[in-house]
């Protein structure tokens, strides 16, 4: 097996170095402003089962480049209005490493540093996950 040129926790480290990172509190005061998008990224299983921050919205990392490319045939309309976007994970690595790929694409995001879990730990509402249809 070939050793690493980089580890995860480099390659996040390194995109938190150049992106821009929100603490809980900063978001908190965000939530009711129409002009920010809380874009939650992680899996849909995650969601459903520890629920979300009110009003975010959903976005597969997987989707995520997709999504935002006004050239793909995946592109969300969304995407392409003029707010701040503050993506968020479960712990802040996943959503580190999207908003510096979307950066890289030329598209500006930020990304909750604590994630969904620092989110929790600091006290901040948490809506309940619809339950899923069988």
């Amino acid at each position: 097996m070939s050793k690493l040129k980089m580890s995860a926790a480099q390659m996040v480290e390194a995109a938190r170095a150049r992106i821009e990172e929100v603490e809980v509190d900063a978001l908190k005061a965000m939530v009711d402003d129409p002009d920010v998008v809380i874009v939650d990224i992680r899996d849909v299983r995650e969601r459903q089962r520890s629920g979300f921050i009110p009003g975010s919205l959903h976005a597969p990392r997987g989707m995520m480049e997709f999504w935002v490319d006004p050239d793909s045939p995946y592109y969300k309309e969304v995407f392409g209005q003029d707010k701040k976007y503050v993506l968020h994970c479960a712990s802040g690595w996943r959503s580190a490493l999207t908003a510096a790929t979307l950066q890289d694409m030329g598209f500006e995001a930020a990304h909750l540093r604590e994630g969904f879990s620092g989110w929790v730990r600091e006290g901040g509402t948490i809506e309940p996950a619809e339950p899923r249809e069988k």
